[in-house]
């Protein structure tokens, strides 16, 4: 998504109508509410974060989203003499904060137990995967030589674009 697609207000002085804030635009003229949901960590490049503080890991600090998309979403709406209200809210701690249930508790379980036979076995250098029914060792090696993407043209996207009617682009 180029930077310029956002507003009006964005450094490049674009008012190019084919950005995420035109169709939420659209959206909120055509129906009167919106749902904006994004994935912790995206967006960075957006806000310059690129090469930012590290943490004592050695990964780059990331900055929230949330925040930016906001107080973007509030300066379009505004420039544009659209009143409206936006909630922001950052569901991360109440969603990993949840009480296990006992479907989530057997699963840890089983998690755990094969982690431990692994260890006791004397591997190192992996994680325990679920495949087919079957707990199986991972090599860290072989998740981190590539991060996870979604096709935007299969059908896990399609079936996005089909269930929340936004566009398939923003450009």
């Amino acid at each position: 998504m180029r930077i310029s697609s956002w507003c009006p207000k964005c450094p490049s002085g674009s008012t190019e109508s084919a950005g995420f804030l035109a169709a939420l635009q659209t959206r909120i003229l055509a129906r009167a509410h919106a749902v904006v949901v994004a994935a912790e960590g995206a967006g960075q490049e957006l806000m310059g974060n690129t090469e930012g503080d590290r943490d004592a890991s050695g990964n780059v600090k990331l900055k929230d989203i949330g925040v930016f998309l906001r107080e973007r979403i509030e300066a379009h709406f505004r420039a544009a003499g659209i009143q409206v209200v936006v909630r922001y809210f950052d569901p991360s701690y109440s969603i990993r904060s949840r009480p296990a249930d006992s479907e989530d508790a057997i699963l840890c379980d089983l998690f755990a137990r094969n982690a431990v036979h692994a260890a006791m076995a004397g591997k190192t250098g992996l994680i325990i995967g679920l495949l087919h029914d079957t707990f199986i060792h991972v090599p860290i090696e072989m998740l981190a030589t590539q991060k996870k993407q979604i096709d935007p043209d299969g059908p896990a996207w399609r079936a996005v674009l089909a269930c929340t009617g936004q566009p398939a682009r923003f450009e």
